[in-house]
């Protein structure tokens, strides 16, 4: 029950929403330790009935929904190698309500995609479980008997990864503020760059590198920047102990002018967020 308290937590308050506070604590408490019923399909059967799986990570999308950008499917390989650093067996399955598989197809080619994807055309998954209507409470993390340990989505919502994480690793599950799931350190080059002064019709760029100084893999789960003139360009692969990756920071003024920009990057390193800064003058 604590990890669906702290869950309760999270989705209160990353939400404006109050009122629908009673709402989400009845729909966590719904499906705290609820089994997840899976179709009688062959090509699960591996993820489904194979008992040495220590958890499972299932997430359910319909046809209402956009299927590239809801699968986020980089971030979820990113998620799988972080997974796999720890000494767990754990199973991911993807079910989408589609006939359209042509374009997803191609995606999952392009993005070397190679979790399990069930199309279920007849939409069997979710007739047996009948699914929030709400897609933030449609992927579950499942025990060696699909019950539901937690509900959220691990890669639209940082601190719902986080709790995926310590459950998985078996630890006691504390304040929503710890932030040591599998942490590293990180070294940057700089934290400030100069672009000087250019023509404002110009556009620069500053590199910044960050160091990997740890014994886990450092993984970067967003970027924000101040502004957007300000864009940052940066591998979605995680960089391996003692090797580095370059953040790009592209500036493109609109206007003539002194200017000072923020770049956030969140990722688990002790120092999270790393806050970067550009300036310059763009006569």
């Amino acid at each position: 029950m604590k990890c669906f308290y702290f869950l309760f937590v999270l989705f209160v308050f990353s939400s404006c929403q109050h009122q629908n506070d009673r709402k989400i604590l009845e729909l966590l408490k719904k499906w705290e330790g609820r089994e997840i019923l899976f179709p009688d399909l062959d090509v699960i059967d591996s993820v489904v009935k194979d008992v040495n799986w220590d958890y499972k990570i299932v997430t359910y999308i319909d046809s209402a929904e956009c299927f590239s950008c809801k699968l986020n499917l980089r971030d979820w390989m990113g998620m799988k190698q972080q997974v796999d650093s720890v000494d767990k067996k754990v199973a991911f399955l993807f079910f989408l309500q589609t006939r359209r598989t042509e374009d997803l197809d191609y995606k999952m080619k392009w993005d070397a995609f190679n979790l399990p994807i069930v199309f279920d055309v007849q939409n069997l998954f979710c007739q047996l479980n009948h699914f929030p209507e709400d897609e933030k409470f449609r992927t579950f993390l499942l025990d060696k008997d699909n019950k539901v340990l937690a509900i959220g989505n691990p890669i639209h919502n940082p601190k719902v990864k986080e709790l995926y994480l310590k459950i998985i690793q078996g630890e006691k599950i504390g304040s929503i503020n710890e932030s040591n799931v599998l942490n590293t350190m990180v070294d940057i080059d700089k934290t400030a760059a100069s672009l000087g002064d250019f023509a404002w019709q110009e556009e620069r760029k500053a590199t910044f590198i960050l160091k990997n100084m740890g014994n886990k893999p450092l993984f970067i789960s967003d970027v924000t920047t101040s502004c957007g003139c300000t864009s940052v360009d940066y591998s979605k692969e995680p960089v391996n102990p003692s090797d580095s990756m370059r953040l790009h920071v592209i500036y493109k003024a609109d206007h003539p002018g002194y200017f000072s920009k923020m770049i956030t990057v969140y990722c688990n390193a002790d120092a999270s967020p790393i806050r970067l800064k550009i300036s310059g003058n763009a006569k």
